[in-house]
């Protein structure tokens, strides 16, 4: 009887951390306002995003980072619905298309607003944190959390 009531306690406990664990209710249509190609300047270089339309519970974007010396980066991110809410996976890869880490990245949605998002990683990687959002001005802003403090902020405009 102990024992049928230990595992009991175990899957309550289990099951509480897991629905706490869930971002805020989400959908997909909510990050439409993401949907575009942008860039910016990044000294020598150029950062540019590629995001597709929001539809069937997933956007993605194609990002690269290119210069006088040809590509520098290349990274993939997609958007998924998960459990009533949304997760980011993020891979990276460097000139001639190596990877920069052996998986992808993993978030988990931490904050949403009309214009605005946020995530923060379960995973290693090289973001702590990654918000996006649109400005007045019509730029769309990306802050990313780095692993040893600070945060990279970069304005890009629509092309």
């Amino acid at each position: 009887m102990r024992l049928h009531r230990l595992f009991s306690t175990l899957a309550l406990t289990l099951a509480a951390s897991t629905a706490f664990a869930a971002g805020p209710p989400a959908k997909i249509t909510d990050l439409a306002w993401m949907t575009g190609t942008w860039s910016a300047p990044l000294g020598p270089n150029t950062l540019e995003e590629n995001w597709t339309t929001a539809s069937n519970g997933n956007i993605a974007s194609m990002v690269r980072m290119h210069g006088p010396n040809g590509v520098s980066m290349w990274e993939v991110i997609t958007i998924e619905e998960k459990d009533g809410s949304l997760a980011m996976s993020i891979q990276q890869w460097g000139a001639g298309f190596v990877p920069r880490s052996p998986a992808a990245q993993k978030m988990e949605l931490t904050e949403i607003g009309d214009k605005s998002v946020k995530f923060k990683a379960v995973t290693e990687g090289a973001m702590t944190t990654l918000a996006y959002s649109r400005g007045a001005d019509g730029s769309f802003n990306i802050e990313a959390g780095q692993p040893g403090g600070g945060v990279m902020k970069l304005a890009l405009k629509g092309k």
